[in-house]
């Protein structure tokens, strides 16, 4: 694959794969996402054109070249979401290389993204939820791994963390404090409050847990010792989602979706809980908390200082 690129496009991508890493502050996994979208795009490109173009070629790329790769992966199967996000990841590259080298990327940053229906989060009822805290805690007979599984759900659901915030704890926070202060995606940092049933389930793994849990090293361990992978949780709540009845869409990141909508139900402010998740829009927020739009216009006329104010004149 790499022959389909120019030593001078491939300098120029890893220069950008760089930038998202080092300036942007991009998780590994998004960045290599990232760059295997665009390779993707680039080597199409070689094909389209007859050999691998080079940057000149490439800056001189037209709408038609843009519809032809994406005609050809549709034709692969590929489904409009991730044709969605591939274009998504070029223009991204062709917008910060426009900005690197002064060039119009017009036709690229123009073009639309196919249509697609989005797929809204599926939060747990608090009962399903408080059944996985529970079943997943009986999915291994070692009762230190089946302390720990129960300490990690209980930190996404109790905390909203995403699985890999929760797997990057290091060891030297245990005891946890009443606050964690978590570094989420794009490097944005918040404060989380810490439940004390989320304390205390962490507190019986580390003190169950074989492994030397030195501050530096990652709190949730492996069989081996290793740093514990989110596959892992993942299999053990599918077995207990099975056995529970639960939905197929009891996942990992359920779990968070359900820690927002139960604390929006119990009253909380939508605002407050957009800076607990970490979401840089209130439109996030709403779709992760399947909030409808009476509720969301109950936030804005009891916040807004605009809808404050209209409202104590019509008073």
């Amino acid at each position: 694959m790499s022959l389909a690129l120019t030593p001078a496009v491939r300098d120029i991508l890893a220069a950008w794969l760089t930038h998202l890493r080092g300036v942007r502050g991009r998780a590994p996994a998004t960045v290599e996402a990232y760059g295997r979208d665009v390779t993707g795009f680039l080597v199409f490109q070689s094909e389209h054109q007859g050999g691998a173009p080079g940057p000149a070629a490439l800056r001189a790329i037209t709408a038609r070249d843009l519809r032809a790769w994406m005609a050809a992966e549709r034709a692969r199967g590929v489904g409009a979401r991730s044709l969605a996000r591939a274009l998504s990841s070029v223009k991204s590259f062709y917008g910060w290389w426009a900005e690197r080298d002064g060039f119009d990327a017009t036709s690229v940053l123009s073009m639309r993204a196919p249509r697609h229906q989005r797929r809204l989060p599926r939060p747990l009822t608090e009962e399903g939820a408080r059944d996985m805290l529970t079943g997943v805690a009986d999915q291994d007979i070692r009762d230190w791994v089946a302390a720990r599984d129960a300490a990690v759900v209980t930190l996404l659901y109790g905390c909203g963390l995403r699985i890999s915030e929760a797997l990057g704890l290091d060891a030297g926070l245990v005891p946890l404090p009443d606050t964690l202060r978590i570094r989420g995606k794009g490097g944005k940092e918040r404060e989380v409050p810490v439940l004390p049933a989320a304390r205390v389930a962490v507190d019986r793994y580390a003190a169950l847990c074989p492994h030397d849990l030195a501050p530096g090293t990652p709190l949730f361990r492996g069989i081996r010792g290793g740093a514990l992978g989110a596959r892992q949780i993942a299999r053990v709540m599918e077995k207990a989602r099975l056995q529970l009845g639960l939905p197929s869409s009891a996942t990992p990141h359920a779990m968070r979706h359900s820690f927002a909508t139960h604390l929006l139900n119990a009253g909380g402010d939508l605002r407050a809980i957009q800076e607990l998740l970490g979401h840089a829009s209130l439109s996030t927020t709403q779709a992760y908390t399947a909030v409808d739009t009476v509720r969301l216009m109950e936030v804005y006329a009891a916040t807004h200082p605009r809808a404050r104010q209209h409202s104590r004149t019509s008073a």
